[in-house]
């Protein structure tokens, strides 16, 4: 057995994972996966209030820590790394967490593992999944989640090209925005997609920034400030004014499934359109936003290529997905110094 202890605190969850990354063909097994989630102090806010965030991180960072390690039934002795995100996140979020993987690691003599949250989320695909070993790069990655939205080629394990990304709004940051103007609870993605359940997706024709066509600059980018702009609008003028006859109600479970389909176009195209430019062999979902279900049936559906999904419990942040990334970097012979620092605004590609 290959044991490695994941920390995850890049926004509001503090996560520890002990995971058996086996031999190199095999599948990896989580054998403990804990998470605190922070949604219950946020929601009051309607997003992560950072300072908060972080002090939550300083309570829960040992007793989760501890709990991975009882549930893993593991010892010190039994590790042969510690992995932790370093970014991208929050900058106070990310301290809590490679301090205690510094502490730990250095205090059992075992190596450390900085991890990308970005190339974590991707290697959650590889836990848990029966596709696991059917695996054919180069693969084509779509990263949606609140803080990003990226294609990404994957040519094997740690080479990645960037195609397009987010150059305003991420798609799970439009989910909440949108989510709060119609009132709905947070996190706004879950709250949007259990009101479109109830909705016409065709009731509203909402914009999609295709950005460029099919061979502009920013064909693989995306936009959806215009999308969030065009809802609010309708928002807008739908709210109570004048007189009592003028008085109009707003079809939320409407507009919320307009709203997602919208997304959901944008987002299946795209990934489809660089999927066939750059001759991958499969498209990878991951994020947050992947544990859509609109999205991941979509994109099944319309794709000419085999789709891989992580189990929706491992699309939101947790730390069983960095300790999978990090198997491949501990294999690689990949070590990171005392010094690790976090870095905010880690990028994934130069």
């Amino acid at each position: 057995m290959t044991l490695i202890l994941g920390i995850e605190t890049s926004c509001d969850e503090t996560a520890a994972a002990v995971v058996d990354g086996g031999k190199p063909r095999c599948r990896q097994r989580i054998i403990s996966n804990v998470v605190a989630s922070q949604i219950d102090i946020h929601r009051r806010y309607g997003g992560v209030f950072p300072e908060v965030a972080s002090r939550q991180h300083i309570l829960s960072i040992t007793p989760v820590v501890e709990e991975a390690m009882d549930e893993a039934g593991a010892s010190w002795d039994d590790l042969e790394a510690v992995a932790v995100t370093y970014g991208p996140g929050l900058a106070g979020s990310l301290l809590v967490g490679v301090n205690a993987a510094k502490g730990i690691a250095l205090g059992c003599g075992l190596p450390l593992l900085g991890i990308n949250h970005i190339e974590a989320h991707i290697y959650a695909n590889w836990l848990g999944s029966k596709e696991r070993d059917s695996v054919v790069f180069p693969v084509l990655c779509l990263v949606v989640s609140g803080g990003h939205t990226e294609l990404i080629l994957m040519s094997g394990h740690g080479q990645y090209q960037r195609l397009g990304g987010t150059l305003d709004d991420a798609a799970g940051e439009a989910f909440d925005k949108v989510g709060r103007l119609l009132g709905l609870d947070y996190p706004g993605g879950p709250a949007i997609e259990q009101a479109a359940k109830h909705g016409d997706p065709t009731a509203f024709d909402l914009p999609r920034a295709w950005l460029g066509g099919s061979a502009g600059r920013h064909r693989y980018d995306f936009s959806f400030s215009g999308l969030k702009t065009a809802v609010l609008r309708i928002v807008k003028a739908h709210e109570p004014f004048g007189l009592a006859q003028d008085k109009r109600q707003l079809p939320v479970v409407d507009l919320a499934a307009s709203f997602q389909m919208a997304v959901v176009d944008v987002l299946v195209e795209k990934a489809k359109r660089a999927a066939q430019e750059y001759g991958a062999e499969q498209i990878i979902l991951s994020g947050g936003v992947a544990a859509n279900k609109l999205l991941r049936r979509e994109m099944a559906k319309r794709s000419d290529l085999p789709v891989l999904c992580p189990p929706i419990y491992l699309c939101t942040d947790n730390a069983s997905m960095v300790a999978g990334a990090a198997y491949f970097r501990y294999q690689a012979g990949h070590r990171s110094g005392w010094d690790l620092d976090v870095i905010p605004n880690l990028k994934l590609t130069g």
